[in-house]
């Protein structure tokens, strides 16, 4: 019981002190504040030590360590830039449909598999990197589950019939997907032809919405400025129509988005993010719009038909190689650092040559975030079997609860940009040899 002594005029008058009244208190007003101001402290504290230990965080070849804690360290050159679509989307906000009740998470159990990161920073001068030569995690746990999930799981897709306005939007295409985003499509067509589809809601484990953010953009009647209210009128339709996503809140309910424009599409359907599974490309853990506990990482693939072309770890000449637009300042401070290296090859923009030879020509092929944490890199250098190296902090990579991406990529800090060449250079050659088998492993697991 804590009383705030309002003046020594009035206390005096009442004939108070601060413990003349049997189980109060008086408390100054400063010291109240000095409390609250040490349980936030402690909080942020608190708070920053889960953050640090959360599972799926990336781990980082550094090679000159220091006590700080430079995972949390966000350089100027880490900040995204925004595309067009995604600064006109993001602009384009207006009211929101109301926030449910909080919905709880029960699946806490499912996580005891996941692997916990190393963050152990050393020194590669003084001790060799070991690398864990298993592709899976625990590849007897998943072999288990998959047969679990190809036995039981049910997913009921919302219905739409071919005449409707929005039939492009709703259903699978017919034509092959295509293009950089072509991992949305690929899904759907996937999903509609498989034994996981139930006519039967009552049967279902999960509610598959089935829009297509691409095809939204794509299309004139929508477009980027429309995505949001088309994405809430969708919501609001299937909660009246329908009793499932009202009983859940939409925690049984999941959409799958490869564009970046995803991430900013449920900005008037908050509840949407919030509680529904986003299963998408752009997977960053830094941002407010993914929730790496609820939400899912696939890869952007760039679609490529039959057999992909190999070529020898032994005939790979070159040390790295990296092409691509600068449109992000980790792509800015990569080129500038190493434009002029004769082993770390790295372009501005297109190049003149085909990129499938520089793709099989070098040990590794360096993925560095653009407009977003994503890019059809990682499984373009996984095709031709070179290793990724990723430049992309805070990226929840895809499958990482059930691949261990140390086993077949190089994943480093953006801070160590000058010093990747070192770092790449400090793995022995069988060790490359090694990871650059892996990736050959894991290849059909970046394939549609």
């Amino acid at each position: 019981y804590i009383k705030y002594k309002p003046s020594s005029t009035s206390s005096t008058r009442e004939g108070m002190s601060p413990l003349n009244r049997k189980g109060s208190i008086l408390i100054k007003p400063s010291l109240v504040a000095l409390i609250a101001s040490t349980l936030i402290v402690f909080y942020i504290f608190s708070t920053s030590r889960l953050i640090l230990l959360h599972p799926q965080q990336t781990w980082i070849h550094n090679l000159d360590s220091s006590p700080k804690l430079r995972d949390f360290v966000v350089d100027h050159h880490n900040k995204p830039k925004q595309d067009e679509d995604t600064h006109l989307l993001l602009a384009n906000t207006s009211t929101t449909l109301p926030l449910p009740e909080p919905f709880p998470i029960t699946n806490a159990h499912d996580h005891h598999h996941l692997p916990k990161p190393n963050l152990q920073l050393g020194s590669s001068r003084e001790k060799k990197v070991e690398m864990k030569k298993e592709i899976f995690h625990d590849k007897d746990v998943f072999n288990e589950e998959y047969k679990e999930m190809n036995r039981s799981l049910k997913i009921y897709v919302y219905p739409h019939k071919k005449n409707e306005p929005f039939a492009n939007i709703l259903l699978a295409i017919d034509d092959e997907p295509s293009g950089n985003y072509a991992s949305e499509s690929y899904f759907k067509k996937s999903l509609f032809k498989s034994h996981f589809i139930t006519k039967d809601p009552k049967e279902a484990d999960l509610f598959y919405l089935p829009f297509s953010i691409t095809n939204m953009r794509n299309d004139k009647r929508v477009g980027v400025g429309g995505i949001q209210d088309f994405v809430k009128e969708y919501i609001v339709e299937i909660s009246e129509k329908y009793p499932y996503w009202n009983r859940s809140g939409g925690a049984d309910h999941f959409y799958v988005a490869c564009h970046s424009i995803g991430r900013s599409a449920m900005e008037k359907a908050i509840h949407v993010k919030l509680n529904a599974i986003q299963v998408v490309c752009s997977s960053s853990y830094f941002l407010s719009g993914y929730l790496p506990h609820k939400d899912a990482s696939i890869p952007q693939i760039w679609p490529r038909k039959g057999p992909s072309p190999t070529n020898a770890p032994s005939r790979r000449k070159k040390l790295a190689f990296f092409a691509g637009a600068m449109n992000s300042r980790v792509r800015e401070n990569l080129v500038e650092t190493w434009s002029n290296d004769s082993e770390i090859i790295v372009h501005r923009g297109r190049m003149k040559t085909p990129y499938s030879e520089a793709l099989l020509d070098s040990k590794y092929c360096i993925h560095a975030k653009g407009f977003e944490i994503n890019t059809a890199r990682i499984g373009d250098a996984i095709y031709y079997g070179c290793v990724p190296v990723i430049l992309s902090d805070h990226y929840d990579l895809p499958y990482a609860d059930i691949l261990n991406w140390e086993s077949f990529a190089v994943i480093v800090s953006t801070l160590d940009i000058p010093k990747l060449k070192q770092i790449l250079q400090a793995i022995e050659y069988h060790h490359y040899v090694k990871l650059q088998n892996n990736v050959m492993q894991v290849k059909k697991h970046f394939q549609w």
